[in-house]
């Protein structure tokens, strides 16, 4: 699976919430990874829900939201989120943009969650870099 989402946002949120830490190539690289797998597999979850409510066009609510936020306000780009969500859903399913949106503030929100944990075990291993195996332990010890 090629990786769909640009580096240059993620190792954006990551920045965001390291300090004065620098940030790897590499620790951007495997958190875009983990945001696009969480991605496609929150995006299989909403056909699901639209499919058994007998839609096909997934909308906000099927990821758990009743509206979605300004996409103006968020980091990751809505176009990619799209390709994203589309990774591993049904070609009959539409995603609507409410449902992009949506998608991306999870996914934002996700990527925040790491990225504070990442720079939480960069400092604890007294580095002065967030590195791929800083988002890899993360994820290790929430899984």
């Amino acid at each position: 699976m090629s990786v769909e989402l640009p580096f240059a946002p993620v190792d954006t949120i990551i920045r965001r919430h390291a300090g004065d830490l620098r940030v790897s190539a590499d620790g951007a690289a495997e958190l875009a990874r983990r945001i696009q797998e969480r991605g496609a597999a929150l995006a299989m979850d909403a056909a699901e829900q639209a499919a058994s409510e007998g839609r096909k066009t997934l909308m906000a609510e099927d990821f758990g939201m009743s509206s979605a936020p300004d996409a103006e306000s968020l980091v990751l780009p809505v176009a990619p989120v799209d390709r994203i969500a589309r990774l591993d859903i049904d070609d009959r399913f539409r995603v609507s943009m409410d449902a992009r949106v949506a998608l991306a503030a999870q996914l934002e929100e996700y990527a925040t969650d790491a990225a504070e944990a990442a720079r939480m075990l960069a400092e604890h291993a007294g580095r002065r870099t967030v590195q791929a195996e800083d988002i890899e332990t993360y994820f290790r010890l929430v899984e």
